[in-house]
């Protein structure tokens, strides 16, 4: 049960659990898919890059499913206040989930484009990869502030964020640095630069999910907002 999220109606409390457990199970899945996919690309694994990619098709049952399970929730409860916001922002949020399982996918197809190119693509390993490791762990830290409803930690997935899009920037540049000097990599580097696309796009929906949190603590949409706004809006929720 979300923390802090208890009612009167035990079958209100059942239904809500086991829709925020499927939110939060799809939410891990897809993190899982972006670990494959990244997997399948730094090891030329064409095989291991159409597993992630023929699961796609079970991450968007699942949204179905959890569309399902709201739809039914603001059917027969009819939530209000809080209960409300968090049942709306479960919806929005596994738009933002099913959509990281998008990009992993993305990033399964040129991880098989690269592989059959079969050319040597060491020199990209530390900027993409440490880039994936910022953005898995936006999403791993966001989710946990979901099921715990912290916006002081969802905040601070916010904060990361502008982190990930310098590391962006920067191993944009590191690419074009490398396809300067020697031209012949241009199409692998390319490729790379939709991986490095699909990465920053995966910490932007993790961000997404972090306002959610925030959303739901303090009654406050802060999308668009600057650090200011978003940080009165945590320090308010603590009262709510």
């Amino acid at each position: 049960m979300p923390h802090q999220m208890t009612h009167t109606s035990p079958s209100f409390d059942h239904d809500l659990k086991e829709t925020t457990t499927l939110f939060l199970q799809m939410g891990a899945q897809v993190g899982e898919q972006v670990a494959h996919a990244m997997r399948a690309l730094i090891d030329s694994d064409s095989t291991l890059a159409e597993q992630v990619i023929e699961y796609d098709s079970h991450i968007n049952q699942m949204e179905v499913q959890i569309d399902e399970h709201i739809l039914l929730l603001l059917a027969r409860r009819q939530p209000a206040a809080r209960d409300l916001r968090y049942v709306m922002a479960m919806s929005k949020g596994v738009v933002d989930i099913e959509r990281i399982g998008d990009e992993a996918t993305k990033i399964a197809h040129m991880a098989k484009q690269i592989a059959a190119d079969n050319h040597n693509n060491t020199y990209c390993h530390h900027e993409v990869q440490h880039l994936s490791n910022q953005v898995r762990l936006m999403l791993h830290n966001a989710l946990l502030a979901f099921e715990k409803l912290h916006a002081n930690e969802a905040f601070e997935v916010m904060r990361d964020d502008g982190s990930v899009d310098f590391e962006y920037q920067s191993a944009v540049r590191a690419l074009m640095t490398y396809v300067m000097s020697d031209a012949r990599q241009v199409t692998q580097v390319m490729n790379l630069m939709w991986v490095l696309r699909a990465l920053e796009r995966i910490g932007d929906h993790a961000r997404n999910i972090a306002e959610l949190v925030i959303y739901i603590s303090s009654g406050t949409d802060v999308r668009h907002s600057d650090f200011h706004t978003v940080k009165q809006a945590v320090d308010a929720s603590k009262d709510n």
